[in-house]
């Protein structure tokens, strides 16, 4: 579909239902503008060729906080904030990307896919994705793409997963005739992070970008992550997704990050296991002295926050199918305190002065204590970082002045639940 069809496409009645789908009725007239301008820039760059446009939204983590490391359990969900690209195949052997969000114009022999020696940045994770599909036996080739985004970054929304979802998505359009699972997009992406970024990631932030909707996954079996999309209509609760900024702190934060999967582990370990996935509750209470002396307490309060965690997301599926939201807000609650005094996540102790997470969830609480409606959790890795609040849509402008007024103009981001994953939009409509 070259660029006048694919603009008249952007017009249709079917296109303005889908907009409204991913974005919202609010979003969608701006949201379409953005297709409308990738597609001239694209013609622009790239000249008149037959186009797709495809769409990979951002992450929220639900419930589940720090638990898929140890092979647990998380509810997630896709949110209205995406990667959005215009894509055509060029008969070579070069992959040429535009990211206009990023500044960036890179170009990947397929060629020529090894890792560069400091093993970062976008074309080090452009090869990899590349390589992963044909170390999966999946065909690629050569494209143009036009890219823009606004899922933040460091906000624990995923920004590099949702936009490796995006170019999933577009080489399974192009050259895999679309029969790839995102199943498979996710382990592609897992793949190309730890083998090109040397990062050890799970797949927890592809899965949830490239299946989209209220979605639950269970890492038992991390290689055959058991998916299970939950059919509940978000927007009529009326009920919006504010993730807000609190600061990065000062402090390196690694060894608290690493010590999160670690610790659990230790404590799997008494028990001759490597995650706690493969241990039961009853058994560390039942020997929970010696696995104090083996593991140390904050182990085991970690491994505790585990298992509690599994089952909070249990009940709040159950809760969502039910249709009774007040007891999923309730289990958000839950998951926040247990994060809160059973993991220990929300600041470091290297650094304990700097309590950006505490401040905001304490500020938050009490918001939400005086109007009795919403609920509120830590968000993403901790220590420092970003909280998520849920509250009406009544509430969201006063909460949003509220917590800006003490934490900085343009640290609150509304956002709602879409449907939809990784997408050629094209194909949806």
């Amino acid at each position: 579909m070259k660029t006048a069809e694919t603009l008249a496409l952007l017009e249709s009645e079917q296109a303005g239902k889908l907009m409204a789908e991913l974005y919202g009725a609010d979003g969608a007239q701006e949201n379409k503008g953005r297709y409308c301008d990738m597609v001239e820039k694209f013609q622009k760059t790239f000249g008149d060729r037959d186009i797709c446009m495809f769409s990979s939204p951002g992450r929220t983590e639900i419930s589940g906080n720090h638990t898929d490391h140890n092979h647990g359990k998380v509810l997630a969900g896709s949110i209205n904030l995406d990667c959005v690209g215009v894509a055509a195949k060029n008969d070579s052997p070069l992959v040429h990307i535009i990211s206009e969000t990023f500044h960036q114009d890179i170009t990947i022999d397929l060629n020529s896919l090894e890792p560069s020696e400091r093993k970062a940045g976008t074309e080090d994770l452009v090869k990899g994705l590349l390589k992963g599909f044909l170390e999966s036996g999946y065909e690629i080739g050569g494209f143009d793409a036009y890219i823009t985004s606004n899922v933040i970054s460091s906000a624990g929304v995923s920004s590099s997963a949702s936009f490796e979802m995006l170019l999933c998505s577009m080489v399974n359009r192009f050259f895999n005739e679309g029969r790839i699972s995102t199943v498979a997009y996710a382990h592609i992406g897992k793949y190309a992070e730890n083998v090109y970024w040397d990062k050890a990631s799970g797949l927890l932030d592809q899965m949830a970008c490239a299946v989209g909707g209220l979605i639950t996954i269970d890492f038992f079996e991390p290689a055959v992550p058991a998916v299970e999309k939950i059919a509940f209509d978000f927007a009529s609760q009326n009920h919006s997704l504010i993730i807000v900024q609190t600061g990065r702190g000062h402090a390196d934060l690694s060894a608290d990050y690493s010590s999160v999967p670690n610790e659990m582990k230790k404590v799997a370990e008494y028990f001759g296991k490597e995650v706690l996935s493969q241990v039961t509750e009853e058994q560390v209470i039942d020997n929970i002295q010696k696995v104090r002396q083996f593991a140390g307490d904050r182990s085991v309060m970690r491994a505790l926050h585990f298992f509690e965690e599994n089952k909070r997301v249990e009940q709040m599926v159950a809760a969502l199918k039910e249709n009774r939201f007040e007891d999923f807000l309730s289990g958000i609650t839950a998951s926040g305190n247990s994060s809160w005094k059973w993991l220990q996540n929300c600041y470091t102790t290297n650094a304990c002065h700097e309590q950006g997470i505490s401040v905001a969830l304490a500020l938050t609480e009490l918001f939400i204590t005086e109007k009795q409606r919403g609920a509120c959790r830590i968000h993403g890795g901790g220590f420092a970082g970003v909280i998520m609040a849920m509250l009406p849509n009544d509430l969201v402008d006063e909460y949003v002045a509220y917590i800006e007024k003490a934490l900085g103009e343009g640290s609150a981001y509304k956002m709602s639940i879409r449907p939809y994953g990784a997408i050629c939009v094209n194909d949806m409509l």
